[in-house]
């Protein structure tokens, strides 16, 4: 969230589980009593909510209340209410950039930072994530994976980003984007970009806000992130682990956002050699069970407030990325005031309307929370992808015809007009063909047939465009069959006669899928491949592969 995190909790209040409803009525006996004395001044508008973890430590962008904490605060919200806003009191606004910067408008490079040598001895699992001896709870690994799946499996849980922009032609306080603004793309294909096991030494019993800013430049230099531009898009993520307590995150909340630069961080702004850095203070919050969403989803449900305050403070990196430069909460009559996209939705119960969910990627399930988008002025667990008119489209590259048998190259193209890269897929090609990403059709087709052939360029924004054409796969050119299934593309000796030792296999392939083996280690000439064939008309040449090992 901006610095400030001032907000109507009763939504959480009223439908949040029975074991809520004894802290809220803790909180209704101590309402009264925190005097309303001025909070420190940061980035943006004060935090007025005495009882918000942010309330005199305004560097806690994004940050997220644990359940009791966050009933307290609905508590003394429900009796300073504020006048209705004219714009609707959850509307964000842009808050002019910082040194240029509001979003993160290009594909997001997401590091995991393993802080300390607590996490134990390293190891990597069957999905190639570092997993560690002193994570009982399996966190590395799905923290990686959740960030290796955003943007894939079709995906729309990210997709309300795509609204948000920066730029020169977005003025301070709209709370909408003009057409040639620069948005934030869709992050198609995965936004992890590197993971450091920094067991240089032990992680701080409580680290402050300095210290885990200094972290983020140990990681930028650990990864070859020396200049700004490097740094444009990056984030990085501080794990600290087990039994330890970051800026003494523990019966406060679980996690926030922030960047080098702010000069309210404990300890003060961090010096970076390499520009300004996004970054976040994500503790081992399964340590708080419950009070940080541990089975808030599923049960036992113990990632399930991990993954949520992952993707809570990466959503919020992105619509603001140098708090309070972006997307922020500035109604001044709202107690949503100064709250970033997350925050306005945190901890709304599953089954709610904006409540957390089960959120498929391609790399599995993870539990997650909406998000608050203006476009549909509610909290977002689904979006659709937001093109901003940005047209793609393909080349048709006209009807194709061929032989079985015969190998296939064919470059298809296309164009955006925003200018943004295109990543191809097709359907319906000719059996033995496929479709590389940067759009070259390859193989050798291995049965007579016509096809229709669609063949779709994406965006890296998700804007898409096709064309349509047919391909016409014949056995020969006449006057006879030619070879069937000659390069045994069909997986098989189809249209072979075969002796000994014969198979086809993927490791015997020249090029294509298969090809066959023949024989063993030991010379024989007891194994063949044979079929008889009359050659088509004008064809006065044989080719083929044959190798020796």
């Amino acid at each position: 969230m901006g610095n400030t995190t001032r907000r109507d909790w009763r939504r959480l209040a009223v439908s949040g589980l029975a074991t809520l409803s004894l802290a809220t009525g803790a909180a209704m006996a101590a309402a009264a009593s925190p005097a309303a004395a001025s909070p420190a001044a940061g980035h943006g508008s004060a935090v007025a909510n005495p009882y918000s973890p942010a309330y005199g430590h305004s560097y806690r962008h994004g940050v997220i209340p644990t359940r009791a904490t966050a009933a307290k605060m609905s508590q003394w919200a429900s009796g300073h209410n504020s006048p209705q806003v004219a714009t609707g009191p959850e509307t964000l606004s842009y808050g002019g950039g910082i040194n240029g910067v509001g979003v993160l408008d290009g594909h997001a490079k997401v590091y995991l930072v393993f802080y300390g040598n607590q996490w134990g001895t390293q190891s990597t699992n069957s999905s190639g994530d570092a997993t560690f001896s002193g994570d009982a709870d399996g966190a590395a690994a799905a923290a990686q994976e959740m960030f290796k799946g955003i943007g894939t499996g079709n995906e729309l849980w990210s997709a309300d980003l795509t609204q948000w922009c920066d730029g020169p032609n977005v003025s301070s306080g709209a709370t909408s984007c003009p057409s040639n603004a620069s948005f934030v793309p869709y992050q198609s294909g995965g936004v992890l970009s590197g993971v450091w096991y920094d067991n240089s030494g032990a992680s701080p019993s409580a680290a402050s806000g300095n210290q885990l800013g200094s972290e983020a430049v140990n990681a930028a230099g650990h990864f070859g992130n020396t200049t700004a531009a490097s740094n444009r898009d990056a984030y990085y993520v501080i794990l600290s682990p087990t039994g330890t307590n970051p800026d003494n995150y523990q019966g406060q909340y679980c996690a926030w956002h922030d960047y080098t630069g702010d000069s309210s961080l404990t300890g003060g702004a961090v010096s970076s050699p390499y520009g300004d850095l996004a970054f976040s203070n994500q503790p081992y919050n399964m340590d708080s069970g419950s009070g940080c969403g541990v089975g808030f989803v599923n049960s036992p449900g113990t990632l399930d407030g991990w993954t949520m305050t992952l993707g809570h403070e990466w959503h919020e990196t992105m619509s603001d990325q140098f708090p309070a430069g972006g997307w922020t909460n500035q109604q001044s009559g709202s107690s949503y005031n100064g709250q970033e996209n997350s925050d306005e939705c945190a901890w709304l119960s599953p089954g709610t309307a904006g409540g957390a969910a089960m959120v498929t990627m391609g790399t599995g399930t993870f539990a997650e929370q909406a998000s608050w988008s203006n476009d549909t002025n509610a909290c977002a667990i689904s979006h659709p992808i937001v093109s901003h008119g940005e047209s793609v489209t393909v080349n048709s590259p006209g009807n194709q015809s061929g032989t079985v048998g015969t190998a296939v190259s064919l470059q298809v193209s296309g164009s955006d007009s925003a200018g943004n890269s295109l990543t191809y897929s097709a359907s319906g090609l000719p059996a033995g063909l496929s479709i590389s990403s940067s759009g070259l059709i390859s193989g050798t087709p291995t049965t007579a047939a016509t096809s229709s052939v669609t063949v779709t360029a994406t965006s890296s924004t998700g804007a898409t465009g096709s064309a349509s054409f047919t391909w016409t796969i014949s056995t020969s050119g006449g006057g006879g069959n030619g070879i069937t299934n000659g390069g045994f593309e069909t997986g098989s000796f189809s249209g072979w006669t075969t002796t000994g030792n014969a198979a086809v296999s993927t490791s015997a392939k020249h090029s294509g899928s298969y090809g066959a083996m023949l024989g063993l280690t030991t010379p024989s000439n007891t194994s063949t491949a044979a079929q008889t064939f009359t050659a088509p008309t004008g064809s006065t040449k044989l080719s083929f592969y044959y190798n020796v090992t």
